[in-house]
Protein backbone atom coordinates (compact mmCIF):
# COMPACT_ATOMS: atom_id res chain seq x y z
CA UNK A 1 0.00 0.00 0.00
CA UNK A 2 1.30 3.32 -1.13
CA UNK A 3 1.12 5.98 1.91
CA UNK A 4 2.49 9.75 2.99
CA UNK A 5 3.76 9.52 6.22
CA UNK A 6 5.27 11.96 8.59
CA UNK A 7 8.41 11.37 9.68
CA UNK A 8 11.09 13.24 12.51
CA UNK A 9 14.74 13.34 12.03
CA UNK A 10 17.80 14.88 12.48
CA UNK A 11 19.65 15.19 9.24
CA UNK A 12 23.20 15.97 8.48
CA UNK A 13 23.43 18.98 6.01
CA UNK A 14 27.07 18.60 4.23
CA UNK A 15 29.36 21.73 3.47
CA UNK A 16 29.06 21.40 -0.15
CA UNK A 17 25.19 21.78 0.00
CA UNK A 18 25.64 25.52 2.34
CA UNK A 19 25.21 27.03 -1.11
CA UNK A 20 22.16 26.02 -1.89
CA UNK A 21 20.46 27.71 0.66
CA UNK A 22 18.75 26.26 4.11
CA UNK A 23 15.39 24.82 2.18
CA UNK A 24 16.98 23.17 -0.41
CA UNK A 25 20.14 21.80 0.84
CA UNK A 26 17.62 20.42 4.15
CA UNK A 27 15.67 18.67 1.16
CA UNK A 28 18.46 17.25 -1.31
CA UNK A 29 20.39 15.39 2.36
CA UNK A 30 17.06 14.43 3.02
CA UNK A 31 16.85 12.75 -0.20
CA UNK A 32 20.36 11.70 0.00
CA UNK A 33 19.64 9.88 3.44
CA UNK A 34 15.72 8.21 2.44
CA UNK A 35 15.46 7.88 -0.78
CA UNK A 36 15.50 4.21 -1.71
CA UNK A 37 15.79 3.01 1.90
CA UNK A 38 13.88 -0.11 2.90
CA UNK A 39 12.80 0.71 7.13
CA UNK A 40 10.99 -2.32 8.87
CA UNK A 41 8.34 0.01 10.04
CA UNK A 42 7.98 2.77 7.43
CA UNK A 43 8.14 0.41 4.47
CA UNK A 44 10.33 1.70 1.23
CA UNK A 45 10.88 4.80 1.15
CA UNK A 46 10.33 6.10 -2.42
CA UNK A 47 10.64 9.94 -2.31
CA UNK A 48 10.92 12.91 0.16
CA UNK A 49 8.06 15.15 -0.82
CA UNK A 50 7.95 17.58 1.40
CA UNK A 51 9.71 19.71 3.97
CA UNK A 52 7.38 20.61 7.21
CA UNK A 53 9.80 22.06 9.50
CA UNK A 54 13.75 22.71 9.86
CA UNK A 55 14.77 23.18 12.90
CA UNK A 56 17.66 25.33 14.29
CA UNK A 57 20.95 23.73 13.24
CA UNK A 58 23.91 22.36 15.52
CA UNK A 59 27.25 22.39 14.65
CA UNK A 60 29.14 19.64 16.68
CA UNK A 61 33.09 19.19 17.46
CA UNK A 62 34.97 17.99 14.86
CA UNK A 63 32.35 17.69 12.14
CA UNK A 64 32.10 20.80 9.71
CA UNK A 65 28.30 20.10 8.95
CA UNK A 66 25.33 21.18 10.43
CA UNK A 67 22.52 18.96 12.14
CA UNK A 68 19.00 20.44 11.90
CA UNK A 69 15.95 18.79 13.41
CA UNK A 70 13.10 18.20 10.59
CA UNK A 71 9.98 16.79 10.26
CA UNK A 72 9.19 15.99 6.83
CA UNK A 73 6.61 13.91 4.48
CA UNK A 74 7.92 10.70 2.79
CA UNK A 75 6.03 8.97 -0.37
CA UNK A 76 6.54 4.69 1.49
CA UNK A 77 5.01 1.63 -0.53
CA UNK A 78 4.81 -0.96 2.61
CA UNK A 79 3.12 -4.45 1.67
CA UNK A 80 0.20 -5.69 3.93
CA UNK A 81 -0.65 -9.59 4.67
CA UNK A 82 -4.11 -9.91 2.60
CA UNK A 83 -3.28 -6.65 0.28
CA UNK A 84 -4.82 -7.38 -3.79
CA UNK A 85 -1.73 -6.61 -5.57
CA UNK A 86 -1.62 -6.55 -9.38
CA UNK A 87 2.28 -6.99 -11.08
CA UNK A 88 4.08 -8.27 -14.09
CA UNK A 89 5.56 -11.96 -14.11
CA UNK A 90 9.57 -11.07 -14.55
CA UNK A 91 10.67 -14.48 -14.55
CA UNK A 92 9.90 -17.83 -14.47
CA UNK A 93 11.17 -20.50 -12.47
CA UNK A 94 10.60 -24.26 -12.00
CA UNK A 95 9.28 -23.51 -8.33
CA UNK A 96 6.97 -20.63 -9.30
CA UNK A 97 7.08 -17.12 -10.80
CA UNK A 98 8.04 -13.38 -9.34
CA UNK A 99 6.06 -10.80 -9.66
CA UNK A 100 7.28 -7.03 -9.53
CA UNK A 101 4.82 -5.04 -7.61
CA UNK A 102 6.25 -1.50 -8.01
CA UNK A 103 9.23 -1.27 -6.12
CA UNK A 104 9.64 -4.79 -4.57
CA UNK A 105 9.14 -8.04 -6.46
CA UNK A 106 6.77 -11.16 -4.48
CA UNK A 107 6.83 -14.67 -5.40
CA UNK A 108 4.13 -17.18 -6.35
CA UNK A 109 5.17 -20.46 -5.48
CA UNK A 110 3.84 -23.24 -7.65
CA UNK A 111 1.24 -24.77 -5.09
CA UNK A 112 -0.32 -21.28 -5.38
CA UNK A 113 -0.66 -20.86 -8.99
CA UNK A 114 -4.30 -22.05 -9.46
CA UNK A 115 -6.87 -24.21 -8.94
CA UNK A 116 -5.48 -27.05 -10.93
CA UNK A 117 -2.41 -29.37 -11.13
CA UNK A 118 0.18 -27.30 -12.94
CA UNK A 119 2.37 -28.33 -15.22
CA UNK A 120 5.62 -26.60 -15.89
CA UNK A 121 7.39 -26.20 -19.48
CA UNK A 122 10.57 -25.60 -19.12
CA UNK A 123 11.48 -24.98 -23.00
CA UNK A 124 9.17 -22.31 -23.07
CA UNK A 125 9.30 -21.21 -19.43
CA UNK A 126 5.03 -21.35 -18.95
CA UNK A 127 2.56 -22.98 -16.27
CA UNK A 128 0.07 -24.85 -17.91
CA UNK A 129 -3.05 -25.98 -15.70
CA UNK A 130 -4.05 -29.60 -16.80
CA UNK A 131 -7.56 -29.33 -16.61
CA UNK A 132 -8.12 -25.48 -17.20
CA UNK A 133 -5.49 -25.30 -19.93
CA UNK A 134 -4.68 -21.55 -18.32
CA UNK A 135 -1.39 -20.58 -18.85
CA UNK A 136 0.99 -18.10 -17.06
CA UNK A 137 4.22 -16.90 -18.20
CA UNK A 138 6.87 -14.30 -18.46
CA UNK A 139 5.09 -10.75 -19.13
CA UNK A 140 1.36 -11.64 -18.07
CA UNK A 141 -0.17 -9.24 -15.47
CA UNK A 142 -1.44 -11.42 -11.85
CA UNK A 143 -3.74 -10.28 -9.46
CA UNK A 144 -2.55 -11.91 -6.32
CA UNK A 145 -2.96 -11.93 -2.67
CA UNK A 146 -0.05 -11.40 -0.39
CA UNK A 147 0.26 -14.08 1.94
CA UNK A 148 3.51 -13.13 4.06
CA UNK A 149 5.13 -10.48 4.28
CA UNK A 150 9.13 -9.93 5.88
CA UNK A 151 11.93 -7.75 5.85
CA UNK A 152 15.02 -9.50 5.63
CA UNK A 153 17.97 -6.64 6.00
CA UNK A 154 17.18 -4.13 3.40
CA UNK A 155 14.89 -6.29 1.25
CA UNK A 156 11.04 -7.31 1.59
CA UNK A 157 10.37 -11.26 1.05
CA UNK A 158 6.93 -11.26 -0.43
CA UNK A 159 4.74 -14.49 -0.47
CA UNK A 160 1.73 -14.65 -2.64
CA UNK A 161 -0.95 -16.64 -3.90
CA UNK A 162 -3.05 -16.56 -6.68
CA UNK A 163 -5.34 -19.99 -5.93
CA UNK A 164 -8.53 -17.47 -4.69
CA UNK A 165 -11.69 -16.22 -6.76
CA UNK A 166 -10.56 -13.57 -8.54
CA UNK A 167 -7.21 -13.86 -8.43
CA UNK A 168 -4.70 -14.78 -11.47
CA UNK A 169 -3.72 -13.31 -14.93
CA UNK A 170 -5.98 -10.73 -16.30
CA UNK A 171 -6.31 -12.71 -18.98
CA UNK A 172 -7.99 -15.33 -17.10
CA UNK A 173 -9.90 -13.36 -15.35
CA UNK A 174 -11.34 -11.77 -18.17
CA UNK A 175 -12.41 -14.74 -19.41
CA UNK A 176 -13.87 -15.70 -16.66
CA UNK A 177 -16.12 -12.53 -16.80
CA UNK A 178 -16.95 -13.28 -20.24
CA UNK A 179 -17.88 -16.67 -19.52
CA UNK A 180 -19.83 -15.57 -17.25
CA UNK A 181 -21.91 -13.12 -18.85
CA UNK A 182 -22.93 -15.67 -21.34
CA UNK A 183 -23.99 -18.28 -18.71
CA UNK A 184 -26.03 -15.46 -17.65
CA UNK A 185 -27.51 -14.08 -20.78
CA UNK A 186 -28.22 -17.97 -21.92
CA UNK A 187 -30.13 -18.23 -18.03
CA UNK A 188 -32.01 -15.12 -18.60
CA UNK A 189 -32.72 -16.28 -22.75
Amino acid sequence: MYKIIQVEDEIKVQPSKFELGLEEAVKQSLMDRWDGVIDKRLGVVLVVTNVKNTGEGRIYAGDGSIHYPVEFEVLVYKPNQHEIVEGEIIDVTEFGVFLRLGPVDGMVHVSQLMDDFVNFDRKNAIFMGKESKQRMKEGDVVRARIISVSVAGSDYKIGLTARQPNLGTLDWLKENKARQKKKAAKAEG
